[in-house]
């Protein structure tokens, strides 16, 4: 374990303590619930479109659980913003990993990619190809 690792556990705990955008988004164009009942987390993640209403102009969220999914919520918020809902939609666990920089056992990659799993499971809501009342579990 060297002093990268350290930089970003630091940067998880940051995020975790102070979390980034963090409160309800009135008006939001996206609004999405998900919780990981293995570890009792819940993550809800509201997003406004810009006028194109294909790019993402804000993205907050609220939760609560562990360390790993609070920060990769927080961390998250930060990284869709300007973003297109297409390149939303072609993320995948790697990118949340990358974005976190610490390896996870498989029980907390569940609680990092909850965020992006509720922003994605969002759009396809928004875009009609999910109910409006289901919510994500990872």
């Amino acid at each position: 374990m060297g002093i990268g690792s350290d930089m970003y556990r630091q940067q998880i705990l940051d995020h975790y303590k102070n979390p980034r955008n963090y409160g309800e988004l009135e008006d939001a164009d996206i609004e999405h619930v998900g919780e990981n009942p293995m570890c009792g987390d819940t993550i809800k993640m509201f997003v406004r479109l810009d006028d194109d209403e294909e790019t993402i102009e804000y993205v907050s969220f609220v939760g609560d659980g562990c360390a790993i999914s609070q920060a990769s919520a927080s961390m998250l918020s930060n990284e869709l913003q300007g973003r297109s809902l297409e390149a939303v939609r072609g993320m995948d666990r790697d990118d949340i990993i990358d974005m976190l920089g610490v390896e996870l056992s498989p029980m907390r990659i569940k609680c990092a990619v909850l965020a992006e799993k509720v922003a994605q499971d969002g759009i396809k809501i928004h875009d009609g190809e999910l109910d409006v009342e289901e919510t994500t579990t990872e």
